[in-house]
């Protein structure tokens, strides 16, 4: 397997489907389906997630999916995408940046390849198995930031599941008191990324799919950084839960957060 070239082909499909996204919402009236509470889909991430399907199958035939919006469930005995066509959808309807497509290829339980490509300010974060990460070809980094105290948090907001909802505000009121800020950007996907970018140095959330972690996991991990589910384990990707860090702040990082949510 060839993971740059097809990296690379990966981030050109991510751009045009991102140009049609941007062209549907400046140019069109958007129709709005309710999922469930605070949950919404619209044609444009349909539309946009079929764009995918077909181009990944086309890069990668036989392959399987794991996508939000369910155009395909098919199933790949080695390869499967986990894709969301519009990670931040509720951004994206409000006309507010950031909302990102998020494509992620795992080869059998290995993820390999990542790619997020942030619509607003045009920028794609990609790394690919045996690479480093970047952000529209330029080399990427987690950040060196030394302590907790020292950073700048992201995280989001619960907005149906809110089992855990005590904790969090916990979590979020100790961050307030004990680092640099707190931000929420309405992006899982986007967060991620700019945890690989250095942007923001850890980022936590409960309630998460694997469409919207899968990507930005791999692209911090290439990046230098650490990903865990909330007790340092490895169960992130379909456990519900994450942590993303730089290295040098990940142990205490996470046993804030486990400390707190657990």
């Amino acid at each position: 397997m060839d993971y740059k070239s097809l990296c690379h082909q990966v981030c050109q499909l991510a751009k045009n489907t991102g140009a049609f996204i941007k062209n549907e919402r400046e140019n069109s009236s958007i129709d709005i389906e309710v999922k469930g509470s605070n949950d919404f889909v619209t044609q444009v991430d349909k539309a946009s997630e079929q764009m995918i399907v077909e181009g990944l199958k086309e890069l990668l035939p036989g392959c399987g999916f794991i996508a939000e919006e369910g155009t395909d469930d098919s199933k790949g005995e080695v390869y499967n995408w986990i894709i969301d066509p519009i990670d931040g959808t509720t951004n994206f309807i409000h006309g507010l940046s950031p909302y990102a497509i998020s494509i992620a290829l795992q080869e059998k339980d290995e993820l390999v390849l990542g790619v997020i490509y942030e619509i607003g300010l045009d920028e794609c974060f990609y790394s690919y198995k045996g690479g480093v990460a970047y952000l529209n070809e330029e080399e990427i980094r987690v950040s060196n930031t030394q302590t907790v105290k020292n950073s700048l948090i992201a995280t989001g907001f619960p907005y149906s599941n809110y089992s855990r909802l005590d904790g969090f505000m916990n979590s979020v009121r100790y961050f307030m008191e004990h680092s640099r800020g707190l931000r929420r950007l309405g992006s899982a996907a986007t967060d991620l990324a700019y945890v690989a970018c250095g942007r923001f140095d850890s980022f936590y959330e409960y309630n998460l799919k694997p469409w919207d972690v899968a990507a930005g996991a791999f692209i911090i991990k290439q990046a230098g950084g650490d990903v865990s589910d909330f007790n340092g384990g490895d169960n992130y990707l379909f456990g519900m839960e994450i942590i993303a860090t730089n290295k040098a702040t990940f142990d205490e990082f996470k046993a804030i957060v486990n400390n707190i949510m657990s």
